[in-house]
């Protein structure tokens, strides 16, 4: 008896299989992001110490920008980060109502020194 050869791979049950691992993986990690699935971290006992300290810097509702808690002008904020090295990271804590040119100018400042890892602390409201 003589054997046909297959002229075509019927890929179809091979997608099947693909689309509903993919929905599994991507139902999972919703999950876990939005917090529906707990997850418990694991703790260490020893005492690490960070690599980097993170830069703070606070944009008030007046417009008043503090670093390490004091009120500070754009070009002090310049002459005292110069000094840090430029791998430090920034935070950018900005009052909601402020104007965006004074979030701005501070971004840019911290930008045009040299500093690349600068981010903005925002407040999820968990919606």
């Amino acid at each position: 008896m003589n054997e046909k050869e297959f002229d075509y791979i019927n890929m179809i049950p091979f997608i099947d299989v693909m689309l509903v691992l993919l929905t599994i993986v991507l139902t999972t990690s919703t999950f876990a992001v939005t917090g529906i699935i707990p997850v418990e971290l694991p703790k260490v006992a020893g005492k690490h110490e960070a690599a980097t300290v993170t830069q703070v810097v606070v944009i008030d509702k007046q417009g008043a920008i503090l670093y390490q808690g004091k009120a500070i002008t754009l070009p002090d904020l310049k002459a005292r980060i110069t000094a840090i090295p430029r791998q430090t990271p920034f935070v950018i804590k900005a009052d909601k109502d402020i104007p965006l040119q004074g979030f701005v100018e501070v971004l840019d400042l911290i930008k045009t020194v040299g500093f690349r890892k600068v981010s903005l602390q925002t407040e999820w409201t968990g919606q």
